[in-house]
């Protein structure tokens, strides 16, 4: 087995074709209630051939894929346990290299050495992320109803 890293996962851009499938598949999955535990029966190909059973979760990624490729969006699967370079990981949050080196070194973000290099799990990643999407919505909130109370018209 390769060893675990972004470079071993695919990227899948959709074609037309594909987007419009997936917007189409997307529609007949979403339409159909999926429990949250439990499997899913799928049939590929044609009518004699052997069905598969797979988890429901794995159906409702699935379906987010799907929605991805409908909107033309390229989809790659990542664990989240994998670990990235400083500069994919500056890449996903859009900031620069040096600003996500500060952001290691405060602590605010885990990482560790690897040699003289730094990596980042994706999940500590997204949890930061989450945070700070949050952080930033409680200031604009507040900003917003200040702009209520004075009467500014926000």
């Amino acid at each position: 087995m390769p060893a675990l890293s972004p470079e071993n996962f695919e990227t899948v851009a959709p074609s037309e074709t594909d987007t419009r499938l997936a917007r189409e598949s997307s529609r007949v999955l979403a339409a159909r209630p999926i429990r949250a535990q439990g499997s899913v029966k799928l049939r590929l190909g044609d009518p004699s051939s052997a069905e598969v059973t797979v988890p429901a979760s794995a159906v409702r990624l699935f379906l987010q894929v799907l929605t991805q490729m409908s909107l033309g969006n390229a989809v790659t699967l990542v664990p989240t346990h994998a670990e990235l370079s400083t500069q994919q990981a500056a890449d996903l949050l859009h900031v620069s290299r040096p600003y996500l080196v500060k952001l290691l070194e405060e602590g605010r973000i885990p990482s560790r050495n690897v040699g003289r290099y730094r990596k980042v799990r994706l999940d500590d990643l997204v949890a930061y992320q989450r945070k700070d999407d949050e952080a930033r919505a409680r200031v604009i909130d507040q900003l917003s109803a200040e702009a209520q109370e004075l009467g500014l018209g926000y």
